[in-house]
C-alpha cells in the first residue's frame, strides 16, 4: 500500500468534524507520496505537455460554448475539466485514473459537497489538480433567476469553503463578507447550468475572476453506458480537434470511462495542457466567424417555465430541442 493510500484509509476511520483539523497532515503525506509517483510518469503516460498560465487580470470569459472566446490551445491539445464534485464514491476513481496517466485537471467543486468531503479536497491539491469554484449549493433554478445578493452571497460562500476545506485556509477569525477581501487559490469560476448574468460578470471581472464555460461537453448529465459516453466525447473532440472538455465527477459512467478514455488521448496523439491563474490578462483566442452562444437558448427555455409556476427541475425529461453544432 502506498503512503498516500494508507493516508486515506486512515481519513476513512475518522468522523466528519475531526477530518478538517487533520486535512493538512494528509495533504504533506500525500505530497510526499508524489515524487515518488513521478518516477512512474514516463513516455508511455499521457502526462502533461505543458502548463499555461492565464491570466485572470479584469476578469475573463473562456469557452465557445457560452464565450466567443477560447483559451488558447494548438492543434489535438485539449483542457481537461471537472463539475459537480467531489462524490465519495466516483471522484477516487477519478483521480487515481488521473494519477495513473500522470495527468492534472481543474475541479469546480460544490461548496457544499467539499464541506462533506474536505479530505478529497485536499487530495486534489495534493495531486496537483486545480480545485474552482462552482457556488455553494449548486443552485436550483440557475443563478440567473435569483436575486443578485442571494446569488452573490452562494457564491462567496462555496469560495470560501474551497478555500477552506481544499487550501487549508484559516477563517477562525472570521470569514470574509465581500469577495474583494478573499484572494483565491484558483480565481476560475463556472455558473452552474452555464447561466450567467451582466451584473454577476461586472462582479467577477472588478475582482480578477475569470470565467469558464467550455469548448466540448460529454452531455454525462444523462445516464448512458461508459461506453456511449467515450464514443460521444471522442467523436466531438476528433471533430474539431482542440478544446476545453467538460465532465462530472460525480457521474458513475465517466468514472468508469476514464481510464480508457485517457489511454484514447494518448494513443490518439492528443495533449493534455494544464492551466493555471497568472499575472495579466489572457491570453485568449477570438472565436470564429458566425460564432453564436449554445448554452443561452437552455437558460431562455427555462424562464417560461418558471414564470408560469412550473418546477425547475421537473421529473421527466426537459427536452430545449437539439444543439445547432455539436
Amino acid at each position: 500500500m502506498t503512503i498516500a493510500a494508507a493516508a486515506r484509509q486512515v481519513l476513512t476511520m475518522i468522523e466528519l468534524p475531526r477530518r478538517r483539523a487533520v486535512a493538512g497532515i494528509i495533504a504533506v503525506a500525500l505530497a510526499v507520496a508524489g515524487p515518488a509517483a513521478a518516477a512512474d510518469c514516463g513516455p508511455d503516460k499521457l502526462g502533461v505537455s505543458r502548463t499555461l498560465e492565464l491570466g485572470t487580470k479584469g476578469g475573463l470569459q473562456v469557452g465557445l460554448k457560452t464565450y466567443p472566446a477560447a483559451i488558447p490551445l494548438a492543434d489535438h491539445e485539449v483542457v481537461l475539466t471537472f463539475d459537480d464534485g467531489p462524490d465519495e464514491r466516483t471522484t477516487p476513481q477519478i483521480l487515481t485514473a488521473l494519477a495513473d496517466q500522470c495527468v492534472r485537471a481543474t475541479f469546480f467543486a460544490i461548496g457544499r459537497k467539499l464541506d462533506e468531503q474536505p479530505v478529497l479536497a485536499r487530495r486534489e491539491v495534493a495531486e496537483g489538480h486545480n480545485v474552482a469554484h462552482h457556488t455553494y449549493t449548486h443552485p436550483q433554478p440557475t443563478l440567473t433567476f435569483m436575486p443578485e445578493s442571494a446569488a452573490r452571497a452562494d457564491i462567496l460562500k462555496g469560495m470560501i469553503a474551497v478555500e477552506r476545506d481544499a487550501y487549508g485556509r484559516d477563517f477562525s477569525a472570521g470569514e470574509p463578507t465581500d469577495l474583494a477581501r478573499l484572494r483565491l487559490h484558483a480565481p476560475f469560476f463556472r455558473f452552474p447550468g452555464f447561466a450567467d448574468t451582466a451584473d454577476l460578470r461586472r462582479w467577477f471581472a472588478d475582482n480578477n475572476v475569470a470565467i469558464f464555460g467550455t469548448d466540448l461537453w460529454a452531455s454525462d448529465w444523462v445516464p448512458m453506458t461508459p461506453e456511449a459516453e467515450l464514443k460521444l466525447i471522442l467523436g466531438r473532440l476528433d471533430k474539431v480537434g482542440r478544446g476545453m472538455l467538460l465532465f462530472h465527477d460525480d457521474k458513475p459512467w465517466t468514472a468508469a470511462m476514464m481510464p480508457v478514455f485517457l489511454n484514447e488521448l494518448k494513443r490518439r496523439g492528443y495533449r493534455v495542457v494544464h492551466v493555471v491563474a497568472g499575472p495579466g490578462t489572457g491570453p485568449t483566442f477570438p472565436a470564429p466567424a458566425g460564432w453564436v452562444s449554445e448554452t443561452g437558448r437552455v437558460t431562455g427555455a427555462l424562464k417560461p417555465r418558471l414564470d408560469q409556476g412550473v418546477p425547475a427541475r421537473p421529473a421527466g425529461p426537459f427536452t430545449v430541442g437539439p444543439a445547432p453544432a455539436e
